[in-house]
């Protein structure tokens, strides 16, 4: 088998309702259908060549001389030298359907040549879910793949004649350019496209796009970088329900050859609580108000407990379970579905949703009376559970412990919806509970959870460990700004959990009950880029900032993790919780006053 290709050489290709992941040679590796949690029809990027893959490219190995996303775009651009010329892959999916006669899932992709005529190949080889099932195929006017309920068609211009499953070579002619259009289906009837005219709606969804990019304040740096990141989000934002999808990818190992895979196509409460005050921040108000109506739906048969994870519909997460026969990217061992943290407590996730019902309410939006009674049943939870242990942030599968952020956090939810009292109705009694829970959580987290002879705050209570999540302390007020408690926190976790500038582990490596290694945390080191502008440190922040965005590749996506060694992107991909990091630190930069130039 060939060697996997590396993560930052995938593109990701979306339409807010599912996504695809196209590799540098022009392979679709990874598509799930109909929805980003749903089975693959393209999955060689977990289950080897029998998973299946869409291809389009040169029909030999030829140099890339571009790779990019067209500018403010979701529009992919791919350029390889050929004899005499180039060819080029421009690719996208429609994201804006509505209203008018289209599948709800539609792929395009068009090879064009300059120059001279280009030798290309297609590869069309869809397998469908676990057992990389073949299709029922009919070939007529268009090729038509179903498994049941779901159908696929593949439409292509110039009369061109593709057989699943096999090579078809291509000659690609200067001023004829060669189109695809990949349409999907699910319990409904299939829209054929007419390939002579679908490229018009790639044009007309890039008017879209661009039209939203320019609604972001110009005023926050490294613009470009931003505005990547929050297309990034947009895309992998749910839009039938508004659920942010933490990557649309499961089992990316984290520990190349290990067991560190799991499935992140699920919705994480924190997620989009983080994506909330993001977007709000950037002028993007109706993207932090569906997270939030999201939340709201997804939570109600649960209240007042906060689910660590729902599916995008806001039900109960599968089991996790593993796949079998599926060899995982680069033979990382095992493919999983499902995800085993969904039942944890995690008191952290109370506070990042206060929190953002608190921006919201800051910003105006005056929280309705179910938003509220909501807020009001959460807040009511942490005052009565905030002394017991929980799995942390992290989602250690160990044993529960008490978890400073985890407390950090509890204070944060209690101190926000004090906030929001201040205007909307509560009663006496409710309010001096959540004082006195505030009061006295504040206490304990002072007395428990610092190291005096350190000056830092710990990873749990009793514990020497420290903990990167702790970077986000100077964003909770926990501590005034100029707390040599703070300092002292962002400095010690900085040099103790290092895993080699700019990267940070999590935790001290091999303490969280697993077997294997993990690679540093991408999140954690925008957190700590944002920690330092906001401890008046702000041109170290900036040179920490530029050397990430290194890692991200010419395309700008970032995983979960990373080798420290290499720089070798790990872990699903991408991922929203790194791309809201990100963004989060480049707002920390404006607010300080960061006038580095835009890139």
């Amino acid at each position: 088998m060939a060697p996997s290709p590396a993560l930052a050489d995938y593109g990701l290709l979306g339409d807010t309702r599912t996504a695809a992941l196209v590799s540098a040679d022009g392979g679709i590796d990874w598509f799930c259908a109909p929805t980003f949690d749903g089975d693959p029809v393209f999955g060689s990027l977990l289950g080897g060549p029998e998973a299946g893959t869409f291809r389009a490219g040169p029909a030999l190995p030829a140099e890339r001389i571009i790779r990019r996303y067209r500018p403010h775009t979701a529009t992919l651009e791919t350029v390889w030298a050929m004899e005499g010329g180039t060819l080029t892959l421009t690719e996208a999916m429609i994201a804006e359907v509505s209203g008018r006669l289209l599948p709800t899932t539609l792929l395009i992709r068009r090879l064009e040549a300059t120059g001279a005529p280009a030798q290309a190949a297609v590869v069309f080889d869809p397998r469908f879910g676990e057992r990389h099932l073949r299709p029922r195929i009919r070939q007529g006017q268009h090729l038509v793949c179903d498994w049941g309920a779901l159908a696929m068609s593949l439409g292509c211009s110039g009369g061109l004649r593709v057989e699943p499953g096999t090579t078809t070579a291509v000659t690609v002619v200067p001023g004829h350019p060669v189109v695809l259009v990949l349409a999907l289906a699910y319990a409904e009837p299939l829209v054929w496209v007419d390939p002579g005219t679908a490229w018009d709606l790639v044009d007309a969804d890039e008017a879209r796009w661009r039209d939203w990019a320019s609604g972001i304040s110009g005023d926050v740096p490294f613009r470009e970088a931003v505005l990547r990141s929050l297309l990034t989000l947009k895309l992998l934002t749910y839009s039938p329900s508004g659920a942010p999808v933490a990557a649309p990818t499961t089992s990316l190992p984290e520990d190349p050859g290990g067991i560190r895979n799991w499935d992140y196509r699920f919705a994480w409460p924190r997620d989009a609580s983080i994506g909330i005050a993001a977007f709000l921040a950037l002028g993007k108000d109706g993207e932090a108000l569906n997270f939030l109506n999201w939340l709201l739906h997804a939570s109600r048969l649960q209240r007042p407990r906060l689910p660590a994870l729902l599916t995008l519909t806001g039900g109960h997460v599968p089991r996790e379970r593993t796949l079998a026969n599926w060899p995982g990217y680069a033979g990382s061992a095992p493919v999983r579905t499902g995800n085993g943290a969904a039942h944890q407590h995690q008191l952290d996730g109370y506070g990042w949703v206060l929190d953002a019902a608190w921006n919201l309410a800051a910003q105006g939006h005056r929280l309705n009376s179910e938003t509220w009674r909501a807020m009001r049943g959460f807040t009511d939870l942490v005052a009565r559970r905030w002394p017991e242990p929980d799995a942390g942030i992290w989602e250690i599968r160990d044993d529960p412990a008490q978890h400073v952020h985890s407390k950090v956090m509890g204070w944060l939810a209690l101190d926000r919806a004090l906030r929001i009292a201040e205007t909307h109705r509560v009663s006496t009694r409710r309010r001096r509970r959540w004082e006195t829970a505030r009061s006295a959580l504040a206490a304990d987290i002072r007395a428990r959870g610092f190291d005096p002879a350190r000056n830092t705050y710990t990873r749990s209570y009793g514990s020497s460990n420290l903990d990167s999540a702790l970077l986000i302390l100077p964003v909770t007020g926990f501590e005034s700004p100029g707390s040599a408690r703070l300092r002292g926190t962002v400095d010690a976790v900085r040099a103790e959990l290092s895993a080699g500038y700019p990267f940070l582990y999590r935790y001290p490596p091999g303490q969280d009950g697993l077997p294997g290694d993990e690679g540093a945390f991408l999140p954690c080191s925008f957190w700590l880029a944002q920690a330092l502008a906001l401890t008046g440190r702000t041109a170290e922040a900036e040179e920490l900032f530029e050397a990430l965005l290194v890692v991200g590749g010419p395309l700008g996506l970032f995983s979960e993790e990373a080798d420290p060694g290499t720089g070798a992107l790990l872990g699903n991909y991408p991922q929203a919780l790194t791309h809201a990091a990100l963004v989060q630190a480049a707002l920390a930069l404006r607010d300080v006053g960061c006038e580095e130039p835009q890139g």
